[in-house]
């Protein structure tokens, strides 16, 4: 070991600090080679060729250095020919010698031995092993015919006089110029218009052949007419432009020979730019061009971006963009991959949208693309996903990537996402506002379910409208209904407010119940200035500050209102119209200009507590009662308030024993598990224990339990049925809200899911007996050709089970808004067809919510997701709608923040009489606000509809089958019943009059000889099934499939349907509107968690359960 150590020598010192820094060089003296690599870049003709032609910069100031000199020799020629007098006599000699001094010679000289020797080095450098190809290229042969003859004269003088033709050096100009801008578009990597090349080519080729005319009609003309340049140049513009006025004419014959050559090069050269620059613009007009970056910093705009770009998205989304007065000047980029159809091509050349509006077709995963739309200057950027793919979850993977791209290219503009599948809404928690399809739709699916038109109220509460609507139309309804479907959601500071600046200091309740019997409005919720959480009704205990921000609801925002009191508009006399009758609305009147709203302030002079407006009626002249309804206080008490524990739930103090053993099944409390990530935790009942796999089907006995059917199991509360093809993590945000915490227990409906629907499984899961149906749209059918197509399974099997069971509830989502008119089609229906004329009405005077008035949709049983497509799009101005509406429909839960309800009116609620005294009971009571009315009347029919109803309700048929007819003991009833049958029409349904016909011979075959009474029983049955309608005959098929599986008919009304009967909202309706019997009010309800008393006693003893003695003083709730 000692003698392999002595063997290494020492490191000199000049090396051992550099050792300290560096560390061991030693393994440097070993037998390693250093390999240098791309040596063959090292050579002298490399090198060239990385400096005049690889290398982008070097060579832009080579290309650049070329086009001056051609630029020069131009104008040296120029020189010569103004400087040069002209010679007399017609010699041709003139031709070919002119007079050049020697100054502008030695110019001459020196300018082609510069081209020329560039001209040889490049062609050294770019030889690829073919001479030829090098010489025989046109800019060759003309840099030898213009610099050889130059470099010749120095060598020979008696040259130096010699005619050369310098002015050819334009097009060598004009290539020079292509080169130059290939390379400045590779040096500074971006891609200039192809649009602005071609139109650049094009006119320096137009500018050459007009130089080179002049040039040479000049020259020619020397020994003719001898024309200056001036006179040259304006031939040629005459000639050229096929004016010709023939003042000025070539007179040799080698002039007209060269005109002759040049008409012909012009007529062969300009078609060939023409054709490309057509072609380059048609391109452009697919493509869009670009959005200029001097406007993108002077003017604001937002981008939208789309896979597919249809009709009808462009404009829901420009109306309802183009709605808010302050985006007036603000434009719309369209970057969509695809190529613009026909229609948005149509709608994009009406001037009101040509000049807001920018079509480009590119990716949103190309920067350059996103470059072309200045995305990085961009106000926002809103990303729409593809609801009519076949494969959502590929629908939203690129949404993702779309929204990916655009945070990588610009990470400050604001992001507005529609994802369709809850679970793939994690990728995209960076945006500022993200609307998910599917949550929005199960959630308004399952709470049309407890509060009716739940999706209609959020539909008219998201869209901009004036409350124009249904104002020409002849039937009230339509105008209540019209009118207050103006209604939004607004937003301003209380301390700034004239609304709500007097209630500082005060109860939330107070202020909002005093705020809507001034004012109209309807103050639903608020946040702190220092919170970023929305409370929507935080409830009577709240203090409003100063700083904080109100969300109201109204007609219009308060900066576009004017105030006028009534003292005032009695001086001005200034006429009032009102809507007269029980539901005659509103206080406040619209002025049409402007958008503003004139609203008339109420008398908020103190009035007596006994007053006519807030006391019971007097009867029999006795004394006037005390009033009935509590004032609402400025700062709540706790005993003024009724709150309902959630601890002690109300259905459980009310329970019956054998009922409170069911409902120690249930448990309060978060569920276990997760679908995907960032669904919201809801506090909810659960079950105590799991119950197994088994015994979730419905249909199919396990050792637990033997029921194949939903009667058996015995279900309290009526069934909820949701018919879906697959069971997705979207179902979460359907059962969440119907096993709400705050939702009594006795409330709570059982839910089933039916993968298919089959008559047979419906009837086995209790269709006939059901509350709600609820079928959802079909993503099978997406794949259509025809867009609107692909709601065509939905609406024919909606239209089946309305036929099967007239009296179902049934609820049910489409994809385009256009096919809801199809929901409950009945081709022979006078009132629809009348509303279909008021919608096309609707839809010319520019509505935006012309399908509002279908009854489907007007009743909540129908709706369209697109619908919420305003919601992102409102987003943009009301950057709080989506919280709000999250809030509203329970895909959110923020402690202290209310939940929406309802309630209907009863007969013992009919004393309070108006909207604004019910206000006052809920506020002064229970806390809770109101913010619309569910309204059903009666349908007025025809007397013909209303003859064929009456036909058909008198005919009852009871067929059976030969043996059960065997066995009846009261032949006369039936004989009574067919006799009743007579007064139907024969003539009305002949096919169905045949098939019964074949069918009651049928059955007279099947069984043997009867007696004369069988025979006389049969005979009658001949007779009613040849008189029997269409709805008796779909009856009688179910009740036949019912007995066939062994299922009960008893609760089957194939009678009872909706079809005399129509139903609507009234959101935030005037204060002196009339309660009617059998509305249903939408309340917005404290949190039950705030109200939690401290002790358990006062949980037993909770005030929910309060039974005055005088009960019209209860709100049944």
């Amino acid at each position: 070991m000692v003698d392999v150590e002595s063997e290494v020598p020492p490191l000199p010192p000049r090396y051992r600090f550099r050792d300290l820094l560096l560390g061991d060089q030693g393994w440097q003296n070993d037998d390693r080679v250093q390999v240098e690599f791309y040596m063959n870049e090292n050579t002298f003709k490399e090198r060239l060729k990385l400096f005049f032609i690889k290398n982008q910069r070097s060579s832009l100031r080579i290309r650049l250095f070329n086009f001056s000199l051609k630029l020069l020799s131009c104008l040296l020629y120029i020189i010569r020919v103004l400087l040069e007098n002209p010679s007399q006599g017609n010699e041709w000699s003139h031709i070919f010698w002119v007079n050049r001094s020697l100054p502008l010679w030695g110019l001459q000289v020196s300018v082609a031995l510069i081209s020329l020797f560039e001209t040889i080095l490049l062609g050294y450098l770019s030889y690829k092993g073919n001479i030829w190809e090098q010489i025989l290229r046109v800019p060759f042969i003309l840099e030898i015919i213009n610099a050889v003859p130059f470099i010749i004269s120095i060598f020979w003088p008696s040259l130096r006089n010699l005619f050369v033709p310098v002015f050819l050096n334009c097009w060598l100009a004009k290539h020079a110029l292509e080169n130059m801008i290939n390379d400045l578009h590779r040096a500074i990597q971006r891609t200039q218009s192809a649009m602005f090349n071609q139109v650049l080519i094009l006119i320096s080729t137009l500018l050459c052949l007009i130089f080179t005319c002049i040039c040479g009609i000049q020259h020619l003309e020397r020994i003719g007419k001898k024309l200056n340049l001036f006179d040259s140049l304006y031939f040629c513009i005459v000639t050229f432009s096929t004016v010709g006025f023939g003042d000025v004419t070539p007179e040799t014959w080698p002039s007209k020979l060269f005109v002759v050559a040049m008409i012909c090069v012009a007529l062969v050269v300009l078609p060939i730019q023409f054709e490309q620059l057509a072609y380059l613009w048609m391109e452009r007009q697919k493509s869009g061009g670009n959005y200029s970056r001097h406007r993108a910093q002077t003017e604001k705009h937002v981008v939208l971006c789309v896979s597919s770009l249809k009709i009808d998205l462009l404009m829901d989304f420009l109306n309802e963009f183009y709605a808010h007065p302050r985006l007036q000047d603000y434009y719309v980029v369209i970057l969509c991959p695809t190529e613009m159809d026909a229609q948005v091509r149509r709608v994009l050349q009406i001037p009101m949208w040509a000049q807001r509006v920018i079509y480009l077709q590119g990716s949103a995963l190309k920067d350059q693309d996103l470059l072309r739309a200045k995305m990085d200057d961009a106000e926002a950027c809103f990303i729409l996903s593809s609801r009519c793919e076949v494969d959502r979850t590929s629908s939203d993977h690129q949404t993702i990537l779309r929204a990916w791209a655009v945070k990588d290219f610009a990470p400050n503009c604001p992001l507005y996402v529609q994802i369709l599948k809850p679970e793939n809404k994690f990728h995209i928690k960076f945006a500022d506002h993200v609307v998910c399809e599917e949550e929005f739709k199960y959630a308004m699916l399952a709470l049309n379910c407890v509060c009716p038109a739940t999706s209609t109220l959020i539909t008219l509460l998201v869209h901009t409208s004036r409350g124009q609507e249904g104002q020409q139309s002849p039937e009230q309804w339509q105008k209540t209904y019209g009118r207050c479907s103006g209604n939004e959601v607004y937003h301003i500071v209380l301390e700034e407010s004239t609304f709500f600046a007097e209630y500082e200091g005060k109860s939330f309740t107070y202020a909002s119940f005093h705020a809507h019997k001034k004012f109209g409005v309807c103050l639903i919720g608020v946040r702190r200035e220092d919170n970023k959480n929305i409370l929507l009704n935080p409830g009577p205990r709240y203090i409003l500050n100063a700083t904080d921000i109100c969300f109201y609801i109204n007609i219009t925002k308060e900066e576009n209102s004017a105030f006028k009191n009534q003292d005032q508009q009695r001086k001005s006399n200034i006429p009032r119209s009102f809507y007269h009758g029980p539901s005659r609305l509103p206080v406040h009147s619209i002025i049409a200009s402007m958008g503003t709203v004139a609203i008339d302030l109420q008398d908020t002079s103190c009035r007596p507590a006994s007053g006519p407006t807030l006391s019971l009626p007097v009867e029999g002249g006795r004394e006037a009662r005390r009033p009935s309804i509590a004032p609402v206080l400025e700062v709540a008490d706790a005993a003024s308030i009724q709150t309902c524990d959630l601890l002690s739930d109300q259905s459980e103090d009310e329970a019956a024993p054998d009922e409170e053993a069911a409902g120690a099944e249930y448990a309060k409390g978060y569920p276990p598990y997760s679908p995907y990530i960032g669904s919201s935790p809801t506090f909810c009942h659960l079950l105590q224990e799991k119950v197994p796999f088994c015994c979730l089907r419905l249909d199919k006995s396990c050792q637990h339990n033997y029921y194949e059917d939903a009667k058996a199991y015995g279900f309290k509360n009526k069934l909820i049925i949701v018919a879906a093809e697959t069971a997705g993590n979207g179902l979460y945000n359907f059962i969440v809200p119907l096993r709400a915490y705050y939702r009594p227990k006795k409330e709570l409906n059982p839910i089933v899911l039916l993968l298919d629907n089959p008559l047979d499984d419906l009837l086995r899961c209790g269709v006939s007996f059901a509350a709600n149906m609820v079928v959802v749209d079909k993503e099978s059918t997406m794949s259509a050709e025809e867009d609107y197509m692909a709601d065509a399974k939905t609406i024919v099997n909606v239209q089946t089970l309305f036929r099967l069971f007239s009296s179902l509830s049934i609820i049910t989502e489409l994809t385009h808004p256009a096919n809801m008119r199809f929901m409950q089609f009945r081709a022979k229906d006078c009132y629809s067809l009348a509303l279909s004329k008021l919608e096309k009405k609707e839809r010319e005077r520019g509505s935006n919510l012309a399908f509002m008035f279908r009854l489907p949709f007007a009743a909540g049983r129908v709706f369209s997701i697109s619908m919420l497509d305003t919601l992102l799009y409102q987003s943009f101005v009301k950057e709080y709608m989506i919280s709000i509406t999250r809030l509203l429909l329970g895909l959110d839960t923020i402690p202290g923040s209310g939940f929406l309800c309802s309630m209907k009116i009863t007969e013992e609620d009919l004393w309070i009489r108006t909207y604004a005294r019910l206000y006052q009971k809920l506020c002064s009571s229970t806390g809770d606000v109101p913010i619309g009315v569910y309204r059903t009347e009666s349908q007025r029919l025809t007397a013909s509809e209303s003859r064929e109803i009456a036909s058909q309700s008198q005919i009852s048929i009871n067929v059976e089958e030969w043996e059960d007819t065997k066995d009846c003991k009261e032949p006369g009833h039936h004989r009574s019943l067919h006799r009743n049958s007579t007064s139907s029409d024969q003539s009305e349904h002949p096919l169905l009059r045949r098939k019964s016909m074949q069918w009651a011979r049928r059955l007279s075959r099947k069984g043997p000889k009867h007696s004369g009474k069988t025979a006389e029983k049969i005979t009658q049955q001949r007779l009613n099934l040849y008189r029997r309608s269409e709805r008796q005959e779909l009856a009688e098929l179910v009740k036949n499939r019912m007995k066939h599986l062994g299922l009960s008919t008893v609760g089957y009304d194939e009678m009872n349907d909706h079809q005399s009967t129509l139903s609507y909202i009234l959101i935030n309706p005037s204060p002196d509107t009339r309660l009617e019997l059998n509305d249903v009010v939408y309340l917005i309800r404290p949190d039950p968690l705030s109200y939690l008393p401290n002790s358990e006693a006062s949980r037993k003893n909770s005030v929910c359960n309060i039974t005055g003695h005088d009960s019209r003083e209860e709100t049944q709730l």
